[in-house]
């Protein structure tokens, strides 16, 4: 799925459209692909000299991962985070960096449904949540 595809589905649009490219896998792990510009605007006070990309903006990109997971959804629902558990952040993450996700559903109840995700730069993780999310109608 390219980026036009992706925001097929997901309502996010420049500058806060995360992902540019996502596949899922035999075992339904959905592997996704951003790459952090050379300036982007949350990097640019965090911090001078040496920016860092804010561990809210690395959340916002695994979750806008999981959206190949449950397609379906966003015909009449955005996805609304419900819940951040487990997050660690590992190592930092640059402009330029190529980071890579894995999301997972774990679990689905209703309009609920609750994700692993993983991001990683260059095979190293660097960020991981457990992410809760609600279907709300639009």
């Amino acid at each position: 799925m390219d980026r036009n595809e992706i925001m097929q589905l997901l309502p996010h649009r420049e500058p806060m459209l995360l992902v540019d490219r996502m596949e899922t896998d035999a075992d339904g792990i959905v592997h996704a692909w951003y790459t952090i510009p050379d300036d982007p605007f949350y990097c640019r006070g965090h911090f001078p000299g040496n920016p860092i990309v804010p561990g809210v903006i690395l959340c916002e990109i695994m979750a806008q991962s999981t959206c190949q997971l449950f397609p379906e959804v966003f015909k009449d629902h955005l996805l609304m985070y419900r819940g951040l558990d487990q997050v660690k952040f590992r190592r930092e993450v640059h402009p330029g960096d190529l980071c890579e996700t894995q999301a997972r559903l774990v679990e689905r109840k209703g309009s609920i449904f609750v994700c692993d995700t993983t991001l990683s730069v260059a095979g190293q993780r660097c960020a991981q949540a457990h992410i809760t999310l609600a279907a709300v109608p639009k």
